[in-house]
């Protein structure tokens, strides 16, 4: 899922990652969370995971109000999240088959159970007869066979539904135009469905857990014209009750959520929100970014004891479009790699509150290799190299443009890195920055971009996540690289169906030393979340991911 730095005041930091607490600077009593990971275990589930469902706290006073940070969604239709703001409010509106627990592992949601075939191809899900839409209707088989179909109906123009989807037999033909219904989407009676799937894969069921799979209801849908998301009639432990664009979203608790109405009564999400609101009490919890970081990070500072640093998996990184000249020849892609330089990026532009990335796979994922070793910062090898391309000199490259997104003066980020092109290449790096992420996006998805920034978060702790679904060449999720490699595709593709853990984990290490030394993008820093959140608020998770986590949150004790 992509995500990107906000440019409100500094209060939302880009996301995280699972490093050493010495690289936090971090004292006690500050919390920092090692996030456990738990690599999937061997071949395929046959059965539902036990302990799926939490026990709810017992329900406090109505009038409990939390109020967050937000940013302004592109969307509120699961059926088209693409990014990490869209996805915070849609996991806690709608919800889907399973879901992801705190420990990142796959349990029943509307789904009660599930079992999987011999084979390992299908997947029989029963639902819960307990679930109804936020107006009291019913949640059937036949509404996620509508949803589900919906998302890959052509008209729609999903860009995630491939994606996410894509698995299943029939998806591709219902995208393309070819067929009205998912020849794997068979309904077995009112409470039971079966998808198929073109062969066995151990993350299919977190691919599930991902908005696509989310279940909408029809009449809500085709009765609110485009803009129907804006009043959803969603299953999630929070209703939508109100929307000023730029200002404000409130969400409602659901009375009628079938894993027990939520402690809170209402969340607030401040769309322009400051430190300074947390400070004056006006916010419960905030994120913490840029210059205000050293500050909350002193023992001295009382903000210090309610400061959570959270890792998360996610990436940053610099990506070269591949059919775009000069980057169109490798040797040059490479040059400007070994022009980077992460560790000053990371210990001087970001104060030190992020870890240098040396490949795309972040720490605490699955398959992460600590050992490996990315190209390494060397200006000296890097103008050689430009003298081995077709290029031959800084003097015979095109013009450069280097393409971010943000509003309200020239990108930081983008102006560090062209600086470090100028003095370490030679190369003068023009900046273009868009100031909407959707058009930013969207421009990218079409290759229109010859060398940009762009950060990716885990949608699920695999790392199919992160080097099947942003690199692969058939992949509809190629942000903007146009990266094509043969024996790469095949290594990824020999992945996708390897049940034995250990062997598909060691495809994946072959598959990243080959992409960072193909070179269509540079992993710059691993990230990190830094979270005040007031002591009065209790059960927040902390999570490496995007999760619905608001149904556990209670607010005990609030000093004026």
């Amino acid at each position: 899922m992509v995500t990107f730095f906000s440019t409100r005041s500094g209060i939302k930091a880009l996301g995280l990652v699972l490093v050493a607490l010495s690289i936090f600077g971090c004292t006690l009593p500050c919390q920092v969370l090692p996030f456990p990971i738990r690599t999937p275990v061997p071949g395929i589930p046959t059965k539902t995971p036990a302990g799926a469902a939490p026990t709810m706290a017992p329900l406090p006073e109505q009038g409990q109000v939390l109020r967050l940070p937000g940013s302004e969604p592109q969307t509120l239709d699961p059926a088209l999240v693409e990014d990490v703001d869209s996805s915070e409010y849609v996991v806690e509106i709608f919800s889907g088959l399973v879901s992801l627990n705190e420990r990142l592992e796959v349990v029943p949601d509307i789904a009660e159970k599930w079992e999987v075939s011999a084979d390992g191809k299908s997947y029989t899900f029963h639902l819960r007869k307990d679930v109804r839409f936020h107006d009291g209707k019913a949640v059937t088989a036949a509404d996620f066979k509508y949803s589900l179909e919906r998302v890959c109906d052509p008209r729609l123009a999903s860009k995630v539904a491939a994606t996410y989807l894509g698995d299943i037999v029939g998806v591709k033909e219902v995208l393309a135009g070819k067929a009205k219904e998912i020849a794997g989407l068979k309904l077995r009676d009112d409470y039971t469905l079966e998808l198929t799937i073109d062969q066995p894969k151990s993350y299919f069921l977190a691919k599930l857990t991902y908005p696509t799979a989310f279940v909408v209801d029809k009449a809500n849908v085709e009765g609110g014209g485009k803009g129907w998301y804006e009043r959803p009639n969603g299953t999630g432990p929070f209703k939508l009750a109100e929307w000023k664009e730029d200002e404000l979203i409130v969400l409602k608790r659901n009375e009628l959520y079938y894993g027990g109405a939520p402690a809170l009564g209402e969340v607030s999400y401040i769309l322009d929100a400051t430190l300074d609101m947390y400070e004056q009490g006006e916010l419960d919890l905030a994120y913490v970014g840029g210059a205000s970081l050293e500050r909350v990070q002193d023992p001295a500072n009382p903000l210090h004891r309610e400061l959570t640093v959270t890792p998360e998996l996610s990436i940053t990184y610099i990506g070269f479009n591949v059919e775009k000249p000069p980057f169109d020849d490798v040797k040059v892609r490479q040059a400007f790699a070994h022009a980077t330089n992460k560790e000053k990026l990371v210990t001087v532009f970001w104060r030190g509150s992020r870890r240098k990335a040396e490949g795309l796979l972040p720490p605490g994922m699955p398959g992460y290799d600590g050992a490996f070793k990315g190209l390494p910062f060397d200006p000296a090898r890097a103008k050689s190299l430009i003298a081995e391309s077709k290029y031959r000199e800084v003097a015979g490259l095109p013009p450069v443009t280097i393409t971010t997104i943000g509003s309200g003066g020239t990108s930081p980020y983008a102006t560090a890195l062209a600086e470090m092109f100028k003095q370490n290449l030679g190369v003068n790096v023009a900046i273009q920055q868009v100031e909407s992420a959707e058009r930013y996006y969207g421009e990218l998805a079409k290759g229109r971009y010859q060398l940009f920034t762009f950060g990716w978060i885990a949608d699920y702790p695999d790392p199919q996540d992160f080097l099947d679904i942003l690199f692969h060449s058939e992949s509809s999720a190629i942000y903007g690289t146009n990266y094509h490699n043969p024996e790469y595709d095949r290594i990824v593709g020999e992945a996708r169906a390897e049940l034995d853990q250990d062997t598909r984990m060691g495809l994946y290490k072959k598959a990243q030393a080959l992409l960072i030394n193909d070179a269509p993008c540079v992993p710059i820093s691993y990230n990190v979340r830094y979270t005040l959140t007031k002591p009065y608020v209790k059960g927040v998770i902390h999570a490496p991911l995007t999760l619905a986590w608001l149904r556990y949150v209670s607010i005990q004790h609030k000093v004026d």
